[in-house]
């Protein structure tokens, strides 16, 4: 590996820890060890078995994998079925309506519960309003929401009808916003008038104004969910209130099957040029794939789990882990609005406690903040009803994952730590409860059916105990099938690393036995709070500050946040006399306003020059090792060699 991608590959300190699954929990659990020979000996019908049993087709698919035209995929093509469907309607025909769907918790401490019965005719009557609203299969439908009942609604009704929907998190910007229906040319935005963010009403709609400011817009309507009363304006002809056009509307619909490759979402993460790249998922391989892992990863019991995933619907995690996995499973869930710390530091405890939550997945953030706050609020509630435990969105260090286990799992819990990503639409490596022996900070194994690997630079698999570059060796069922309106890009991004293999970026270690511990990021995206976030885009945003010449931007290792954004900018001649200090915290909330506040700068330091090659490149690796106080590696390809020097003695300061 290269010495710029070999940088977060040296950090890795030796774990000797192991827990073996306890006796009863593996003599009963839902995943056996005989799924990883099943899958083995015959991966792509191991693949048709889980489509066929997990998924309710109203036409059998024929075909299980098409790989004719790699690396675009096509899986049981020929089948057809509807995603709302399978996530509703049949449970309430197989006698399961009275099934808790949702437990809803609001910020504010509303509540609203859902069974299986009322979120079907919730979604059937957002089905119709949508249509009436001229939307039809094939359409974009954009949606910028809280975590409240009707994203899960509108997202479920988008799927009954064919439309593929486009979550935008409520917490980018205006602009963030434009680009993502601009670019899926939506042609209907579901939002709120606002949400509750630490105890104060915080407005959401004011953003969509700004974004279909210009009229030049593909959006024709606007549907407005009440949340917390914050005064909207208000577009005649456009706006409407979710009041009035979806709950008016008739609670008899009928779903429609489509083929399996019919586009379910599209779903914008960072890329390194500047440009956020839309993630095309389709229905029936990302549904077999979100509900296989759902079950098996988190040994799940629907009739008698209550499980939470407390991921925000805006990112991958709510897509795969709190709508369609879940649902598909008939699975009873708790979805909550607001942030751990309000009205106090023990909420999500006093969540668990209030409504006996069996599984928890949340992400290694989160743990690292409330070990920050101490086991005392924890402890202070009963916990007992947790059976499982996951973690998702990067590496969790082995310290937080013991404080995990014995804090909130009792010593008791078992742990799936689960590496997947945006673009491969579920869990790919995780430990199975009951049959993996888990290891603080490590996701272990590929889940069966699933062929990941770690391998060196030619391609070829690393031996155990050595580092390379995390790869995907065969099809997987719920992969990305494009980016949207860009195949060019979609194949240079994912496809052009190894011949025949998909590679996004991540660098892993195998152990001495052959477990996969992942090390981070090889690229220029940053994982900050399990968030990927482009360097090129903060530094683009940046440099469109008027006093901003040049900027580089790295991301730095964070105890919380796994990493934070680091920015080195370059003052325009007339911005240069500017107090650096109140400069930075300007440029800061720039970036926030810009994007949003998960890619505000944690610091931005005013340099006189960027270290620089003679070509030109800036060397973001020796940035890098400024940000995470090391001493700076070779320096010798600089254009200036002094460069260096200044910058960390500024950094110091």
């Amino acid at each position: 590996m290269s010495s710029d991608a070999s940088t977060p590959m040296d950090n890795l300190s030796h774990e000797d820890r192991s827990f073996t699954p306890d006796p009863a929990f593996a003599r009963d659990a839902v995943a056996q060890k005989t799924l990883y020979a099943e899958a083995d000996a015959d991966r792509l019908a191991f693949w048709a078995e889980q489509a066929r049993e997990l998924l309710t087709w109203d036409t059998d698919f024929t075909q299980t994998l098409d790989w004719s035209n790699p690396p675009f995929a096509r899986w049981f093509g020929d089948g057809k079925l509807n995603a709302a469907y399978n996530a509703l309607d049949r449970h309430v025909e197989a006698g399961n309506g009275d099934r808790v769907a949702i437990h809803f918790e609001g910020e504010p401490g509303d509540t609203r519960t859902y069974t299986y019965a009322q979120l079907t005719e919730e979604v059937k009557k957002a089905a119709n309003a949508f249509t009436a609203l001229g939307v039809a299969a094939g359409d974009r439908v954009a949606v910028y929401l809280p975590m409240i009942p009707e994203a899960v609604i509108t997202m479920l009704a988008c799927a009954r009808i064919g439309a593929a929907h486009s979550v935008v998190f409520g917490g980018f910007s205006a602009d963030a916003l434009r680009s993502r229906i601009d670019d899926a040319e939506a042609k209907l935005v579901v939002t709120a008038d606002g949400t509750w963010r630490r105890g104060k009403p915080s407005a959401l709609k004011p953003a969509v104004d700004a974004a279909l400011a210009d009229g030049r817009s593909t959006v024709e309507t606007v549907v407005v969910v009440k949340r917390n009363g914050e005064p909207v304006d208000w577009t005649e002809g456009r706006d409407t209130w979710w009041s009035d056009t979806v709950e008016t509307a008739s609670a008899d619909h009928t779903a429609e099957a489509f083929e399996a490759e019919q586009p379910l979402y599209i779903l914008y993460t960072s890329g390194t040029t500047g440009k956020p790249k839309g993630i095309l998922h389709t229905t029936g391989g990302y549904l077999t794939q979100a509900a296989f892992t759902h079950r098996n990863v988190f040994d799940l019991r629907p009739e008698t789990d209550v499980y939470w995933c407390t991921a925000d619907i805006g990112w991958v995690t709510g897509h795969s882990y709190v709508v369609y996995g879940p649902l598909v499973n008939g699975a009873t869930q708790l979805i909550y609005e607001g942030t751990p710390d309000t009205p106090h530091q023990g909420r999500w405890w006093e969540l668990v406690q209030k409504y006996g939550v069996t599984i928890l997945y949340t992400a290694p953030t989160a743990i690292r903040t409330m070990m920050k706050w101490g086991e005392d609020i924890p402890g202070g509630f009963d916990l007992s009803s947790l059976r499982v435990l996951g973690s998702v969105g990067e590496p969790i260090n082995p310290e937080a994952w013991m404080w995990y286990r014995r804090v909130i799992g009792g010593d008791r819990c078992p742990i799936v730590d689960t590496w997947w990503q945006t673009e491969t639409g579920a869990i790919m490596i995780s430990p199975l409860p009951g049959v993996t022996a888990t290891k603080p900070g490590s996701a272990q194994v590929p889940l069966p059916g699933i062929t990941a690997d770690v391998v060196d630079d030619t391609g070829a698999p690393v031996g155990d105990g050595e580092a390379g570059y995390l790869v995907i060796r065969e099809p997987w069922p719920s992969m990305l099938r494009n980016i949207w309106g860009d195949p060019d890009r979609f194949v240079q991004t994912y496809w052009s690393r190894f011949e025949g293999m998909y590679f996004a970026g991540d660098g892993a270690k195998k152990d001495d036995d052959g477990d996969v511990w992942l090390l981070g990021r090889v690229d220029d995206v940053m994982n900050v709070s399990g968030h990927r976030l482009s360097t090129a885009e903060i530094e683009s945003s940046l440099v469109g500050h008027p006093a901003v010449a040049e900027a580089a931007v790295v991301g730095a290792a964070d105890e919380t946040t796994g990493q934070a954004v680091i920015a080195f900018v370059i003052l325009r001649g007339s911005a240069a006399g500017e107090d650096k200090e109140t400069m930075s915290e300007t440029l800061r909330q720039h970036v926030g306003k810009d994007i949003g506040a998960i890619a505000k700068p944690r610091k931005v330091l005013i340099v006189p020059e960027l270290p620089k090659t003679r070509s030109g490149k800036i060397m973001r690796r020796l940035l890098k090792d400024v940000a995470e106080g090391r001493e700076v590696g070779d320096a010798t390809t600089l254009a200036d060699g002094s460069v260096m020097n200044e910058i960390a003695a500024d950094f110091a300061k």
